[in-house]
């Protein structure tokens, strides 16, 4: 290779998965699995015994973390299922303009790119009616998993 070629790295990811693997047999009640390609919180698990054709199996139900529409799924206890990596972190609402929120964390660093949240009904009507009524200083709190944003609850900094 000559001087004059260059590589041209177009993305610094360092390539971390979205979701890990997991037996299904390991996932507890109140954990995150997907179903159906969505990021879910599971509310109840029902094992089934062993059959003669093998596995017992763990029927799933579980509501999509960022919705709150209700899945079920079936699995068989040993076979791999995947878990999202569900992240979860406190901003401070520093602006409000149509459906757009401006943010800024703890370290001053600021995010542009989220709205106002659609679930659950009614918290982006609160959290407007919190700011107009000259309340500033209102955390929310935003949850990110499998590349999704997404405000999931706010309160009032009583600090």
């Amino acid at each position: 290779m000559s001087d004059s070629e260059q590589y041209v790295i177009e993305s610094g990811d360092a390539g971390a998965s979205a979701t890990i693997p997991m037996e299904a047999g390991q996932i507890k009640k109140g954990g995150y699995m997907m179903i159906k390609g969505k990021p879910c919180k599971v509310l109840s698990i029902s094992v089934s015994k062993t059959g003669k054709h093998g596995h017992a199996k763990c029927n799933f139900l579980a509501t999509d973390i960022f919705t709150g529409k209700k899945y079920e799924d079936m699995v068989p206890s040993t076979h791999g299922t995947t878990v999202p990596i569900v992240n979860r972190s406190d901003w401070e609402l520093i602006d409000i303009e149509g459906d757009e929120v401006t943010l800024m964390d703890e370290g001053g660093n600021q995010k542009t790119d989220l709205n106002l949240p659609t679930y659950p009904d009614g918290m982006a009507d609160e959290i407007i009616e919190a700011w107009n009524g000259g309340e500033n200083s209102i955390i929310v709190t935003v949850q990110t998993a499998v590349g999704i944003e997404q405000i999931i609850s706010w309160k009032k900094d009583n600090a």
